[in-house]
Order: C-alpha cells, then structure tokens, then sequence
C-alpha cells in the first residue's frame, strides 16, 4: 500500500470541565462514540474521536434520569475542533459540512 491510497482521517475534540455536572455528559458520549477516547488533562476531559463525535440528547438523559437541554452543555464547554451541526437532539462535530 503506497501514500496516495491511504486517507487520513481527522481527529475532532471536545473538553469540558472535569466537575459532577460534566460526568453523564462524558459518560454518554463514550457509549455513543465507539472510536472516542477520554483525556484526562488537569482539570479537564478532553475526548477526541477520528471523523465524526456526537452528542445525542437522550443518552444524557438515559445517564441523568433527567430531561436534558442540549444548550447545557456550553456551561462546562471549555473548547471544541470541528464544524458544529446542532439541533434539539443531537450536537455534532466533524470536518465534513
């Protein structure tokens, strides 16, 4: 296999503040996100993903027993890499628009 057949793929990242509030949040991205991984950086969780990370509503929900406003997670967002699609269900970062 030669450079020119293999594609890179690349990564997309979102952090929060390591805290209670940010713990279901992180948890239901990992169950949603098979190819995720979590960092754990002083004060932080960094979880980066090749391609594509979503954020679905529901799963939060299923973690916290709770209804769950998407636009809840910008209170412990601390920085993202990706093109953002955002609706009342799912929030997603990839390099594809």
């Amino acid at each position: 296999m030669n450079a020119s057949t293999v594609s890179a793929v690349s990564s997309v990242f979102i952090a929060f503040q390591d805290n209670e509030e940010s713990r279901p949040v992180v948890d239901a991205i990992l169950a949603d996100n098979a190819q995720a991984s979590a960092t754990y950086p002083p004060g932080l969780v960094k979880i980066n993903a090749p391609g594509r990370l979503v954020i679905r509503r529901e799963t939060i929900e299923e973690q916290t027993g709770q209804r769950f406003n998407l636009q809840q997670l910008h209170v412990n967002l601390v920085t993202l890499s990706g093109y953002i699609d955002e609706d009342d269900d799912e929030f997603s970062l990839s390099w594809q628009h």
